[in-house]
């Protein structure tokens, strides 16, 4: 001991001291270290009493674990000025910002928007196969059109040749306008359907994409131009209005709609080696597993190909929009149209559904966003239409909003058999063996018969207000009938639960109807956990984050009873920590997809979205959009 105090120097009444100290430590570190459980999770774990955990990590876990990695990293990325703001444009998408940027940017700055470049990606994957087409061609085909809205000098009105369907042109215009005064002169063509309108196939896609490659380059830019041209040259040629453009439409090919997305799948795809289902009057081609190629061990990794009906062929007899949609209208030209959602595949251009855009409470639940979580009561519910596609007494097994219901509303799970296999119309799920390999944790539930049923039950309040039979039903008074003769064994109407009701439970589920759920922003900013599983894009995907903000589940819904079976109470090895961690988890992740959905779907950030987007697509339209654009900040430089 002398000599250790000598050789590092320290006088040795202070070195005993010090050494009297580190095993005082020593002792106190073994205390708490023998009082610990014998394994601490990894620090994904979340909520006050979550080290108590002695379970392994779930792969719900690291999916959480990776996802808020992604959205740290994301948000690393935000631009703070309009300098930064414009240097990330150009080094993303190798051109300037469109004139106007400078405004929009300060309109971002004021309205205290959270600007990142990767926000907007859907812009430009959605404009860039019209830098292909000419520039005038697209501005003649815009101006006639029955559904749009005109931007002139500043002043929005729309155009409609029915103005008693529901009111979506009417609410796309009155948010139009409250922008326009930035706006260059546009035209602006509306989708009106539910249904999706443009498919051009793959080969041509790719072909317009390698040609807006080419094009693509930073200008001089002393040789930039900053004014748009506008439309004048449209606006005074009397033969355009007096030769409307009549864009060629397939109107009867509903069962065979299948086909027609097949053929703008990229090549490769899983998709492309399936034909349309011929009959489907057949039983339902229920799925073994989930594909590997979306998923982390079951559960959804990659949320772009679990929407992606080119990677799940099985969806042609499992989604609505495949089976027979209520109507048809669908392209295989390219043409300029926007559109509140679509398919992968589509080519409409994206903007906010418009009934995002409306303060109808049915869609909004008004200004009522929940109870608090403690006070909620441990449900999953659901209400809705049988909507999806006109579903017949010979094909409604095959629809998803059917198949939701009775994979949800523990009734049809009494379905059990010697065969130890689950099956109804609407799906057939795998053997238990099965079952219980991709979902290790669903083994104890299904060990004894009839546990899943009693479970399923014992949470989820899900069922249809109206079934939308095909056709109509009515009684003898001449009220349509909301129960269908052909579904009588095995579905009944339920009573409608309001949204600010539906608010007062801790898990909110969303599905397709007949396209996009008018819901779904509304789930978000409630206090709610949401739940979604969708075939749909819309403009607002790539600032969500699965996991983070939302839990998203696979369409065949194969997966919903692993994922609820993670949130909630169990009575098989699970200790009362777990599901005091387990439900904490499911809070963090409804506090932070409101938080999230109040700082980047408001109603400001939507103008955002579209005014941007309507900047480049005014810029696509003129004839000058080569030269076209902001450089402002390089000039301020320079």
């Amino acid at each position: 001991m002398p000599f250790l105090s000598k050789a590092i120097g320290v006088p040795r009444s202070m070195f005993k001291l010090f050494f009297a100290a580190a095993i005082t430590l020593c002792c106190i570190y073994g205390v708490l270290l023998y009082r610990q459980p014998l394994y601490t999770p990894p620090p994904l774990r979340l909520g006050d009493q979550a080290w108590r955990q002695v379970a392994p990590p779930h792969p719900i876990d690291d999916l959480i674990k990776e996802a808020r990695t992604k959205l740290t990293e994301t948000l690393a990325k935000q631009s703070m000025t309009l300098e930064q703001a414009a240097e990330k444009y150009r080094e993303r998408r190798g051109r300037h910002p469109p004139p106007g940027y400078k405004e929009w940017f300060e309109y971002a700055k004021k309205t205290k928007a959270i600007v990142v470049e990767s926000f907007f990606d859907r812009i430009h994957q959605d404009l860039g196969p019209f830098w292909a087409l000419d520039p005038k061609t697209m501005r003649k085909q815009a101006y006639t059109q029955p559904q749009l809205i005109r931007v002139r000098r500043g002043k929005a009105e729309f155009i409609t040749d029915n103005p008693h369907r529901p009111p979506w042109i009417q609410h796309w215009h009155e948010f139009v306008a409250e922008f326009s005064e930035h706006l260059p002169d546009l035209d602006m063509v509306l989708n009106i359907m539910d249904e999706t309108r443009l498919l051009v196939p793959w080969p041509k896609i790719d072909e317009y994409m390698k040609k807006e490659a080419k094009k693509r380059k930073l200008v001089d830019p002393r040789l930039v131009v900053s004014t748009y041209s506008g439309l004048s040259d449209i606006d005074g040629d009397a033969s355009i209005a007096a030769t409307p453009y009549e864009h060629s439409w397939i109107t009867n090919d509903a069962n065979r709609f299948w086909n027609h997305l097949r053929d703008a799948c990229p090549p490769g795809t899983p998709a492309k080696a399936f034909d349309a289902i011929a009959n489907f009057e057949d039983s339902i081609e229920y799925p073994l597993n989930i594909s590997e190629a979306y998923t982390y061990k079951g559960f959804i990794s990659n949320i772009t190909a679990a929407r992606d009906p080119c990677m799940q062929p099985h969806m042609r007899g499992m989604h609505g929009t495949f089976i027979e949609s209520v109507s048809m209208s669908t392209s295989h030209d390219l043409f300029p149209m926007f559109a509140g959602c679509k398919l992968p595949q589509n080519n409409e251009i994206l903007i906010p559904g418009a009934m995002y855009l409306t303060k109808d409470a049915f869609y909004s639940g008004g200004s009522y966003h929940g109870s608090d979580w403690k006070e909620k009561k441990e449900e999953l519910i659901w209400r809705g239409t049988a909507s999806g596609g006109r579903h017949k007494s010979s094909s409604w097994w095959h629809f998803h909003r059917h198949r939701w219901v009775q994979m949800t509303n523990g009734t049809s799970l009494k379905a059990w058999r010697d065969s130890m296999t689950l099956f109804t119309p609407t799906y057939k799920l795998p053997s238990i063996p099965d079952l219980s390999l991709v979902y290790p944790s669903l083994g104890e539930r299904l060990k004894v018969p009839l546990e899943l049923w009693s479970w399923v039950k014992s949470f989820a309040n899900t069922g249809f207000v109206d079934l939308e039979c095909f056709p109509q039903q009515f009684d003898e008074a001449g009220k349509r009938i909301l129960t269908c003769e052909y579904t009588s064994g095995s579905m009944e109407v339920l009573s409608s639960v309001p949204m600010k009701e539906q608010y007062d439970r801790k898990y909110i589920p969303d599905v397709d109807g007949n396209s996009y759920s008018a819901r779904w922003r509304s789930f978000l900013m409630s206090n709610c956990l949401p739940l979604k599983a969708t075939i749909y894009v819309e403009w607002h995907d790539d600032r969500l984050v699965p996991w983070v903000h939302y839990v998203p589940f696979d369409n065949s819904y194969l997966d919903l009873y692993a994922v609820m079976d993670y949130f909630l109470p169990s009575r098989h090895s699970i200790t009362f920590s777990d599901v005091y961690s387990r439900d904490s988890i499911a809070k963090e992740i409804a506090d932070a997809g409101q938080q999230w959905a109040n700082s980047v779907l408001r109603r400001e950030d939507m103008h955002l979205y579209v005014w941007l987007l309507l900047l480049e697509y005014a810029r696509i339209i003129d004839d000058k959009r080569d030269v076209l654009g902001y450089v402002g900040d390089l000039v301020k430089q320079q």
